[in-house]
């Protein structure tokens, strides 16, 4: 495949024809957004539990100095000095040696755990658009709902173009943008099992920077909504309040969470969700909203020149592609798994389910079948429950009032004595700590147990015969010259 640059279709103001998506912890990370970027589309880095990647990054030496050199850049400097004196072990920790605990994200004293949050996206989003002119964008799950606001506002602080955020209803998103971006302090409303109302999360960006103060130059990014079907998107759209500035919609074959079948769940032999003609987006509906100037990409088995072309023709700016840049060489992905991905697909043995039960957040969540990863049964099993990084913790209320967290994923007895129902536990994966490890930042445990990764794709994998036909390695830019058909 070519390596020479693709056409730079933002620099003359275009919208991208590809946007490449926000993947797993990590798999979206700096190199693989800033690589896509580089070429003119848009590049997408992962905000999810970038406060764990920047810590263990650090603890791990921070090889070749990328994150001590953002770090740098952070507008408090003695913010980011008590960062470094933290976590940062010059050389690397010893083998077999633990990473140091970060703090966990709460509604109430969760200071330590935001401003952590802010300055992993402030680094991961500077480094993703230094010495470029392309624009960055960075992916966020709407269910992560204590993460937010902190990670918005450092990925404003470093220059930030886009938010995309999906895995809920984000109508809160466009208005946080903008206040974040004006350095105002603004209120997260969080669902809050056993409440009939909202428990108010606040945030305030002058509060974190302390006597810093907030910069006056910052921009408000473009939010872009990750949605299944249009009628969530003109929905999103009746009121200016809620109104993105482009929508993503993305279909039940995209990779990682995605929306549940409408109406009753229905599973076919293999356990996966039935999914129907009601699932699939009417575009023609879309058509009104390009009419107001809002533009949209398709997502979900969108990874062939051809499915951009039909994206285009249906009205799209273009499409969100996912997998083909997890399993580029620029993709965070440890490269044993990428290998082990191509290695099982030229072979014809690979599978991705998509998973009703693994995510403790309860949407479906392909899960690709590679031995030694999460997807095997032996190796949940053998697993000792643990939550200890609680992205996907849902907050409830206890019998005397208070504001508790539990997740299904975390020990069975601590979930049912917080009031859990334990049938929504049975088979429910610790993704926290399994994406973590799929980047190659997974926590050493007590007795040398290290945590195993789990691998998430997109189950249309037809992409690899034109990138990859015999295993052989490819990089993001090949991705985006097949796409769109740019001679190298």
């Amino acid at each position: 495949m070519p390596t020479a640059p693709a056409t730079a279709d933002t620099a003359a103001g275009a919208p991208p024809q590809v946007i490449q998506g926000g993947m797993g912890v990590g798999v979206s990370g700096w190199r693989l957004a800033r690589a896509v970027s580089r070429t003119g589309q848009l590049g997408v880095v992962s905000g999810t539990a970038l406060d764990a990647v920047l810590a263990r990054r650090l603890q791990l030496g921070d090889p070749g100095g990328d994150v001590r050199r953002a770090l740098a850049a952070f507008p408090v400097p003695e913010l980011a000095a008590a960062v470094l004196d933290r976590y940062y072990v010059p050389g690397g920790l010893a083998e077999g040696e633990r990473f140091r605990t970060e703090p966990m994200l709460r509604a109430e004293r969760g200071e330590a755990a935001d401003l952590l949050t802010v300055i992993g996206n402030f680094v991961e989003v500077w480094l993703a658009k230094e010495g470029h002119e392309g624009l960055v964008g960075v992916n966020y799950l709407a269910k992560v709902q204590l993460a937010v606001a902190p990670a918005l506002f450092g990925a404003i602080l470093a220059g930030v173009d886009h938010v995309l955020v999906g895995a809920g209803v984000p109508a809160h998103i466009p208005q946080l943008a903008t206040r974040l971006s004006r350095g105002e302090a603004v209120t997260v409303e969080l669902t809050v099992d056993g409440d009939e109302g909202v428990c108010e999360h606040r945030f305030d960006p002058g509060e974190v920077l302390g006597s810093a103060g907030v910069p006056a130059d910052l921009r408000r990014p473009a939010v872009l909504a990750i949605v299944s079907l249009p009628v969530l998107a003109s929905y999103l759209a009746r009121d200016e309040v809620t109104r993105p500035d482009g929508f993503v919609i993305e279909t039940h074959g995209a990779g990682g969470h995605s929306a549940p079948p409408r109406g009753a769940l229905k599973l076919d032999a293999d356990g996966e969700p039935v999914y129907g003609p009601r699932d699939l987006p009417d575009l023609a509906k879309m058509a009104s909203l390009v009419d107001q100037g809002i533009p949209f990409w398709l997502a979900g088995g969108a990874a062939h020149p051809e499915r951009l072309a039909e994206a285009k023709a249906a009205g799209a700016a273009g499409v969100q592609v996912g997998s083909a840049f997890a399993l580029c060489e620029d993709s965070g992905m440890t490269g044993e798994l990428r290998a082990q991905v191509k290695s099982r697909a030229w072979h014809g043995t690979l599978t991705v389910r998509n998973d009703v039960a693994a995510s403790p957040t309860g949407f479906p969540f392909k899960v690709a079948d590679l031995p030694g990863t999460l997807s095997e049964p032996a190796v949940r099993e053998a697993r000792r429950r643990v939550c200890d990084l609680g992205y996907l913790r849902t907050p409830y209320r206890t019998p005397k009032g208070a504001l508790g967290y539990r997740c299904p994923a975390e020990p069975g007895a601590a979930y049912a004595r917080k009031g859990g129902d334990t049938a929504l536990a049975e088979g429910k994966v610790c993704l926290c700590n399994g994406l973590l490890a799929t980047v190659g930042l997974a926590q050493r445990r007590p007795g040398g147990a290290v945590e195993a990764p789990v691998v998430t794709l997109g189950q249309d994998l037809a992409f690899l015969a034109h990138l990859s036909p015999g295993g052989e390695p490819y990089a993001a830019v090949d991705v985006v010259n097949w796409m769109t058909q740019t001679a190298g």
